[in-house]
């Protein structure tokens, strides 16, 4: 027995109706896409700390919940794990006209094999729409994290010219949409839950996305890394504050910003 089969032998009794796991049983795929998202994440994590053990340990939570949705999927007689697999190599091989088609060829440069990648996904975009019109936004996950949305949209918008030529642009963009909160926030009075302030507020952080697109940076890990920049200095001005025997709370504006300089400089 393989591990695959191991592990799809696992999920089978997990799911058997006599003697499975009551929790298991109770699931079904709305139920489990959360847990499978978490995993995602936690895979993430893993692999921005560098644990080899826990990028191994939480890719095979990941590759479990794969295995669950895909019990799920055949038990309802849609499809199984095997088809999953044969799926996904069917896509990869068509993707990849480079490496499984042209034997021989010269070897193309990154660029172009993202381009090909795209003109490949483009087609099979408008072959699923049948008769239907087809948008370059189609296929984009409404349920992904706003962040990496913005990114794709942006992505996809931009590869039929709708896009700033250059990074130029896009400051006096980002310049125009933060006038354009000031404004809504002054009309919104001290509360600032106006909704024209959210709609500003909003339009500045997709035009930021695309300033990190033009600056070639993921607005994602770009934040994901700020986060952790921010959280470390946090914690360290919290220490010092300690140190001396108060709480960042009970400082004033000027002792914060002369702490944090310090919590920065610290390593």
């Amino acid at each position: 027995m393989t591990p695959i089969e191991r592990l799809r032998a696992i999920m089978a009794a997990l799911r058997n109706p006599e003697t499975g796991c009551p929790w298991d049983l109770e699931q079904d795929m709305r139920s489990i896409v959360p847990h499978t998202i978490e995993e995602a994440y936690e895979v993430a994590d893993a692999v921005e700390r560098g644990e080899i053990d826990d990028i191994r340990d939480e890719l095979g939570d990941l590759l479990f919940q794969a295995i669950f949705l895909a019990r799920l999927a055949e038990e309802q007689g849609w499809f199984d794990f095997d088809a999953v697999a044969d799926a996904i190599s069917d896509k990869l091989v068509r993707r990849h006209p480079h490496v499984f088609a042209a034997r021989g060829a010269a070897r193309p440069d990154p660029n172009t094999v993202t381009e090909t990648w795209e003109a490949i996904k483009a087609r099979e975009r408008a072959s699923a729409g049948g008769s239907q019109p087809t948008s370059e936004l189609d296929n984009i996950p409404v349920a992904l994290p706003a962040l990496q949305r913005a990114e794709k949209i942006g992505k996809r918008a931009g590869r039929v010219g709708f896009d700033w030529p250059d990074v130029t642009g896009v400051f006096a963009k980002l310049d125009e949409e933060v006038g354009e909160l000031k404004v809504a926030l002054a009309s919104a009075g001290d509360t600032g839950s106006d909704a024209a302030v959210q709609a500003e507020a909003g339009d500045v952080l997709l035009t930021a996305v695309s300033l990190c697109r033009h600056a070639g940076v993921s607005a994602e890990r770009a934040l994901r890394e700020a986060n952790s920049r921010f959280s470390e200095r946090f914690r360290r001005a919290e220490r010092f504050a300690a140190d001396a025997g108060v709480s960042l709370g009970e400082l004033d504006s000027e002792d914060l910003e002369s702490l944090w300089q310090r919590a920065k400089a610290a390593k």
